[in-house]
């Protein structure tokens, strides 16, 4: 109970101290004027309460990530605990802040869009295909996991559920971002927060017994803590899918020092998320053999119908379920949202028209559907492994430029690093990967990294000479 108790310290003491630092480190100007105002279309471009935009970026990252994710994270003990925060405070919160701001600086590009200009044309091509197929995986996970939770609960046929999300995903992705998700996005959102906090609260006063951080490594599937735990908890410590969704926000906020609030500080409200239910499936059912076996007969649909009714009864209960169908829902509505501004901003297609809206999406939603035939563990283990790569690229793209403007590059450029020998050291010795052994996978990782480094070093380099020439 005392790891978990001050764990929820530490990410809170994060936003305000680390989070302050890196907002310092950028150098936050309400002088500049923001895209929302310069840019105003009355489709993507929409001014907003920072407020309003916390919440909605908040449903945004927070889908099956860090609540199906923290569950299956939970069976490597509470080693998790200590990934989640440190994840969320020094890599997560930065990444996300970094995301939305560099957008802000470049007329609300996508994530694709700014790879491109810090890293060069060859990359940015490859992170549009890259980046589509990212998202177009998360719209289809939060078809099936959603789909999957509501027949649970009702008895329904998954097929049927499937199709009222997809129509729901269409009017999201299509209208203009205030007519539905600006509108029904902070009242989920409340909700969402209202669930963790009766769960915690079932946790505690319940009197369960939270294990207390250890290095020790419990799960019981043999998967190593390096990098297993590190690609299974993505969304509540760092998401390469944030940085899809930060630019659409990006093009909402009225005034940079808003910034931290929305990018930064929903990033930890998603951490606290994540701490949560890694406790409560650490704890609920005795222990992480038990929780082994749930999860092995229901899945983490299961897990979360018998935790939040037995903890806050039926009231309660369905209260939680419905934060727990409508987060993925609404972060699989802005993922297929956030591929039409992708693919919109690559082509240079003006998307003030509703059929040139509808031009683009349509394509989406019928792979979107395709993939929903697919088993879900497989979609999410390419998905896992996807977000964390786009995680990586988009630190090393911040790095690049914290260089360039001679600022602090090591906020970003140091969890970069960790992040290139995760994904490689992953996807080397993956089911879904080359099945290489740990050992070897691990070594490849930190070559990898050893490499990147290098040539991001020389890239500094470069940065510096142009800059004294440029002085003189």
């Amino acid at each position: 109970m005392v790891s978990f108790l001050g764990s929820m310290v530490l990410l809170i003491v994060g936003y305000v101290f680390y989070g302050k630092f890196v907002e310092k480190t950028f150098g936050i100007n309400d002088e500049n004027q923001t895209p929302a105002n310069t840019l105003t279309d009355g489709v993507d471009y929409i001014p907003m309460k920072w407020n309003k935009i916390f919440l909605i970026q908040f449903l945004n990252i927070a889908g099956l990530g860090p609540i199906f994710g923290a569950i299956q994270g939970a069976l490597f003990g509470p080693a998790a605990f200590l990934w989640i925060v440190f994840g969320c405070i020094f890599a997560g919160g930065v990444h996300d802040f970094l995301s939305g701001y560099l957008s802000m600086k470049n007329k609300g590009a996508s994530a694709s869009e700014l790879v491109g200009l810090y890293l060069g044309d060859k990359v940015r091509t490859v992170m549009r295909v890259f980046t589509v197929v990212l998202l177009i995986l998360v719209g289809a996970v939060f078809m099936t996991g959603p789909a999957a939770l509501l027949t649970t609960l009702t008895s329904i046929d998954a097929s049927i559920w499937v199709v009222v999300i997809v129509l729901y995903y269409i009017a999201a992705t299509v209208l203009p971002v205030d007519k539905v998700i600006g509108k029904i996005y902070p009242i989920f959102g409340a909700a969402l927060l209202i669930m963790a906090v009766g769960v915690a609260g079932g946790l505690i006063v319940q009197g369960y017994d939270i294990p207390n951080v250890t290095l020790q490594n419990l799960n019981p599937n043999g998967q190593p803590i390096f990098p297993f735990l590190f690609i299974t908890i993505a969304c509540g410590a760092i998401s390469g899918f944030h940085a899809t969704q930060s630019p659409m926000m990006a093009r909402c906020i009225e005034k940079e020092s808003e910034a931290r609030k929305v990018f930064y500080g929903s990033m930890v409200a998603e951490g606290i998320i994540a701490l949560i239910w890694a406790a409560a499936a650490m704890s609920f059912f005795g222990g992480v053999p038990q929780l082994d076996v749930i999860l092995a007969a229901g899945g983490p649909a299961s897990v979360v119908n018998t935790i939040s009714v037995s903890l806050m009864g039926k009231i309660g209960g369905a209260l939680a379920i419905l934060g727990v169908v409508v987060c993925p829902i609404t972060s699989g509505d802005t993922a297929f949202r956030s591929a039409r501004l992708t693919i919109a901003d690559a082509m240079k297609i003006d998307q003030t028209s509703t059929k040139s809206r509808f031009m683009i999406s349509i394509p989406l939603f019928v792979v979107g559907i395709g993939l929903t035939f697919i088993d879900f563990n497989i979609i999410w283990r390419y998905f896992s492994w996807a977000n964390q790569t786009l995680a990586m690229i988009m630190l090393w793209t911040g790095s690049v430029y914290l260089a360039k403007e001679n600022k602090n590059h090591y906020i970003s450029t140091i969890p970069a690093i960790f992040m290139t020998v995760v994904t490689f050291g992953y996807i080397m010795q993956a089911p879904e990967g080359f099945r290489l052994p740990a050992e070897i996978s691990n070594i490849i990782g930190v070559l990898v990294a050893v490499i990147f480094t290098c040539l991001f070093a020389n890239k500094v380099k470069k940065i510096k000479q142009n800059n004294k020439k440029l002085e003189a």
